[in-house]
């Protein structure tokens, strides 16, 4: 099963990175495998030119081949994590709220 994991990246880009990235483990440890879409782009912003928009568009595109979305905390107050999840639920695709995830930890 490939789980999308959604939350929060401006404000406190470093601690966001971080819980995305620890929920991204225990989603591994869990015997998934994980898109966390933190770590694909992680401080990308210093960097790099492409706009909002852009990487917008690119994590939807990663969305369309998941099983499942998982949230994490603080994704309600995320325009982008609002808008993979509204995504996600018009193609279909399950999402949860962390930790409310039917998670089988090793």
């Amino acid at each position: 099963m490939l789980v999308y994991t959604s939350g929060p990246y401006s404000g406190d880009i470093d601690m966001n990175i971080a819980t995305a990235r620890w929920v991204a483990i225990k989603l591994w440890e869990a015997g998934y495998a994980v898109i966390c879409p933190h770590l694909n782009s992680a401080h990308f912003e210093k960097d790099c030119k492409a706009t909002y928009e852009q990487y917008i568009a690119g994590d939807l595109e990663m969305v369309k081949g998941c099983d499942a979305m998982v949230m994490i905390p603080g994704w309600e107050a995320s325009k982008g994590a609002v808008e993979e999840r509204n995504y996600a639920l018009s193609l279909g695709i399950p999402v949860y709220v962390w930790p409310n995830f039917p998670v089988k930890l090793c």
